[in-house]
C-alpha cells in the first residue's frame, strides 16, 4: 500500500480526487512489479515550469524547467539491494522519497506526444517511482532500455497506452 501525501503548488490544472487515485494505482503497481513488499510513502506535489526550474537548478545544477524530478529516501548497494532500517520508516511505512511534477510540462508534453494528460502524468510518475526504487536511466544505455521496458509493462498492466 502507498501512503500518498501530495501538495499543489500550481493553478494550472485542477488536482482532483479521480487523479490521485489514479496516480497512487501507478505507485501501487510500480511496488508490485518490483516486488517491493512494504507499505511505502511517497510525497508528490505538483507544480509549474518556474517551480520546477528552481527545483532542478538546486538539485542538479541544470538552469532550466524539467517534466519530473525524483528525491529518492533510500539508499541502494551497488547490486541494487536495499537494507532497510529504522530510520527509512514512518508509522510503519518505507518513506521512498519526493516526486515533483510540472503541470505544465506534462500538459505540452500529452500534446507533443498525441495522448492523454492522464496518461503523461501517469508515466512521469511510474518513471519516479523506479528512480525511487534505485533505477537511475542516466547511469547507462542498459540502464535506460531496462527502466524504459518497465515504465512500458507497468503503464501496460494498469491499461493506460498511448
Amino acid at each position: 500500500m502507498v501512503r500518498l501525501i501530495w501538495d499543489n503548488e500550481q493553478e494550472f490544472i485542477d488536482i482532483t480526487d479521480d487523479l490521485i487515485k489514479t496516480l497512487t494505482a501507478c505507485m501501487e503497481q510500480t511496488l508490485a512489479f518490483e516486488t517491493f513488499d512494504k507499505d511505502a510513502e511517497v510525497s508528490l506535489t505538483f507544480t509549474d515550469n518556474s517551480g520546477i526550474k528552481e527545483r532542478n537548478q538546486i538539485a542538479r545544477g541544470i538552469d532550466k524547467p524539467t517534466d519530473v524530478l525524483s528525491f529518492p529516501m533510500l539508499d541502494y548497494e551497488a547490486d541494487g539491494t536495499l537494507e532497510i532500517c529504522d530510520e527509512d520508516l514512518s508509522e510503519g511505512a518505507v518513506v521512498l522519497g519526493d516526486i515533483l511534477i510540472s503541470m505544465e510540462r506534462a500538459v505540452s508534453q500529452s500534446e507533443e506526444y498525441g495522448h492523454s494528460l492522464k496518461r503523461e502524468l501517469c508515466f512521469l510518475t511510474v518513471h519516479s517511482m523506479l528512480h525511487l526504487l534505485g533505477y537511475d536511466h542516466e547511469r547507462s544505455q542498459k540502464e535506460e532500455a531496462l527502466m524504459f521496458e518497465k515504465q512500458d509493462e507497468i503503464l501496460n498492466q494498469l491499461g493506460i497506452t498511448r
